[in-house]
């Protein structure tokens, strides 16, 4: 979509529109509009017909133009000058920068093998041309080291799927017609703003909400009722809510018998989790759990919207399965309005082609993968055969966002790692390259966003020519491509021809979303029938076509093939001496005026945020005199940070929370939060227990204090 707004002063278009599709890690993928004028971006605005966006963007991308703009912008090569972590480089050209790279990388293929090499991305963009195209090509072609980008999504996907063989759900504006709502881990005002609208209106409709989560959220201050158990303890509320309903004989027989498999099993097992055993683990009221359960077997319809943060768990992947028997269990999916959802990408990822836009053909022979948790483990282990000799860096900032961070960053160091990144800023990771590559924003290329909060995809035209000598994820791969000699048509599509290649399905909600369509209106919703119900008469995709109480592929797997709970390693029913030295449950949060790392650089959103603050309750402070507005040290045998602490009623006894994506210098913190975190993996899914993370708070060390760190 690119038409004129005005033309009242000549016969020239001066001035136009350009439609297009925030790509940020974000539900809600919001479509814009973003005013040309004389070939510069002037202003960018939520597109006021889009169904979701409604013409409103978060605070965030509302200033998106400044970030485009930004004087640090990163938009000529770097080659760096001085230690790795310092960010001191020089402006080098292209051809001196990939010339250098490619030979060097050419060498490590010769002498020790293609797997050297690890290419490290995730969702920092989540169009699917900068996501997952040329660098899934290149990376199978040349026969590097693969990556398992799980730590987001993966272990709520996987979850569901043992209980219903697939992570699909409802249609989220289905919502629209619940009565009864719960928000399971999301802080849905926050983390995925235009879905709320909805559930207003659900609530001036009659609907109760209620939000489950430990800390005061301004989600859980809108609700109707805010439940706060204990972290990682929700898989024993969902069974001791299962128990209840069992109990008072408010399950649906009639479903439970025609649609799942193993209830009677399941019955035996809900014995065990009465609500005096679950209000132990929980931290909730016997009462609250009770009335908990019967309000919403009893409230039709009933819907459960979960979202990321449950999975963060040693259990999480048991947790999402767990909470799943609770819709079949009463029968609330055959009803509209009643259900479960979490993202809609288990639908539409059924809908494009990925097999044409990835080509795993394209691989020579198969090749090791790693978990991107556990990059500090990967990057420090001498033992590898070969071991990780390059580090190939775009659309994430490991340095802040991976669990363990300083050992992370400890391998960062590593003089004879080449570590090359494309990005946007001179981040925290980018700090220790040897090269850092312009990369272009949004505005500036052209890619497909999916949603995964909605039914929606949508196409995003480029409004202004990359600034700079910046390029795409795809332009990069294709450049590499060529400097390293490789000659592989696949790895040199063009952007509309990778657009066309992931579109290019027979599927009959896609009837009508093409290339053309997309580029004349911007976005399309897929043909999902109205009232679509998913599993009203079963049709679940695990072995046995039922939903599985009892479920004997995890049985196979070395699983308990019920729902259950065990105490987490790292929680106060875990390790006892573990507990003892690091009493206090830290959670790390999203921040409001950041998307993860994103915009933690720009003056105005770190304004808004700062300073890095721990939120502590009064009596947790008290306890360890802390007050309000001290410079704290977190720290447990993974590492110490300094921050600003925060005397709140927004965390429990007993719990800590503070936001993950600070970069790890600012003026009254040091370190980031994910040098403290577990990267402990799920049970199974392939996510990290980022929230399974024991710490200590104390007063900062006096300046010069020779104390040592633990």
């Amino acid at each position: 979509m690119q038409q004129p707004i005005t033309n009242s002063t000549s016969a020239e278009v001066i001035e136009r529109s350009v439609r297009g599709v925030c790509s940020h890690d974000c539900p809600d993928s919001c479509a814009w509009d973003v005013t040309v004028r004389d070939e510069k971006a002037t202003a960018l605005r939520g597109a006021p017909d889009h169904p979701i966006t409604r013409g409103g963007l978060c605070a965030k991308v509302s200033h998106f133009l400044e970030r485009v703009y930004n004087p640090d912008r990163v938009l000529y090569p770097l080659k760096r000058t001085g230690p790795k972590g310092a960010g001191e480089f020089t402006r080098v050209s292209w051809d001196e920068a990939l010339s250098d790279v490619a030979a060097r990388l050419n060498k490590m293929i010769e002498t020790v093998g293609p797997q050297a090499i690890l290419p490290f991305s995730f969702a920092g963009s989540q169009g699917l041309l900068e996501y997952c195209s040329l660098d899934r090509r290149f990376a199978s072609f040349v026969g590097t080291s693969q990556l398992e980008r799980s730590l987001c999504g993966d272990t709520a996907s996987a979850g569901l799927a043992a209980t219903q063989g697939n992570a699909k759900g409802i249609d989220p504006l289905d919502l629209a017609h619940s009565r009864f709502i719960v928000l399971w881990g999301t802080n849905t005002m926050t983390n995925n703003l235009h879905l709320w609208p909805t559930i207003r209106q659900a609530q001036s409709a009659g609907a109760k909400i209620v939000v489950i989560d430990p800390l005061v959220t301004k989600t859980a201050a809108a609700a109707d009722w805010h439940i706060r158990p204990f972290p990682g303890s929700d898989g024993a509320l969902a069974l001791g809510m299962m128990h209840v309903i069992v109990r008072e004989k408010l399950h649906d027989s009639d479903y439970i018998q025609a649609h799942t498999k193993g209830f009677e099993k399941l019955r035996e097992r809900l014995q065990e989790y009465s609500p005096e055993k679950v209000s132990r683990i929980t931290g909730l009221s016997e009462d609250e759990i009770e009335r908990f359960a019967i309000a919403y077997a009893s409230t039709a319809p009933a819907a459960i919207r979960l979202m990321i943060g449950l999975e963060h768990h040693e259990n999480g992947a048991m947790m999402f399965r767990t909470i799943a028997c609770l819709p079949a269990l009463i029968g609330a999916w055959k009803v509209r309005g009643g259900g479960l959802v979490r993202s809609t990408f288990a639908v539409l990822g059924e809908m494009l082609n990925f097999d044409k836009l990835t080509r795993p053909d394209l691989a020579r022979a198969s090749s090791r993968v790693f978990n991107m948790a556990r990059l500090g483990e990967i990057l420090n282990d001498t033992t590898l055969d070969p071991k990780v000799d390059a580090l190939l860096v775009y659309n994430c900032n490991p340095a802040v966002i991976v669990p363990n961070a300083a050992s992370v960053r400890r391998g960062l160091e590593r003089e004879d790692l080449l570590t090359v990144v494309l990005d946007q800023f001179v981040t925290d990771t980018a700090k220790y390259a040897d090269y850092v590559f312009p990369a272009s924003t949004q505005i500036e290329k052209l890619d497909i966003v999916p949603s995964w909060g909605f039914l929606n995809i949508a196409l995003n035209r480029p409004a202004i020519e990359p600034l700079g000598e910046s390029v795409s994820n795809t332009e990069f791969f294709r450049r590499l491509s060529k400097a390293m000699g490789l000659t592989e048509a696949a790895l040199f599509d063009d952007d509309e021809t990778l657009v066309r290649d992931v579109l290019d399905v027979e599927h009959p909600w896609m009837h009508n979303v093409n290339f053309e369509s997309l580029s004349e209106n911007g976005w399309r919703r897929v043909d999902v029938p109205d009232g679509w119900l998913p599993f009203k008469d079963g049709g679940f995709t695990t072995p046995s076509g039922k939903l599985e109480f009892y479920s004997e592929s995890l049985e196979a797997a070395g699983f308990d093939p019920l729902p259950e709970f065990k105490p987490l390693e790292e929680s106060p029913g875990g390790n006892a001496q573990l507990f003892a030295r690091y009493p206090l449950i830290l959670i790390t949060k999203k921040s409001s005026h950041f998307l993860n790392t994103c915009y933690s650089n720009m003056a105005r959103h770190r304004r808004s945020e700062e300073p890095c603050s721990i939120d502590i309750c009064r009596q947790d402070a008290e306890h360890r005199g802390i007050s309000d507005g001290d410079v704290v040290e977190v720290f447990n045998d993974r590492g110490c940070i300094s921050v600003t602490a925060r005397i709140s009623d927004k965390v429990r006894a007993g719990l800590v929370s503070m936001p993950f994506a600070w970069p790890a210098e600012g003026e009254r913190n040091k370190g980031v939060a994910n040098m403290l975190t577990n990267d402990q993996l799920s049970d199974w899914g392939g996510g990290a227990a980022f929230h399974d993370t024991l710490v200590e708070v104390r007063q900062a060390a006096v300046e010069n204090s020779t104390e040592e760190m633990p």
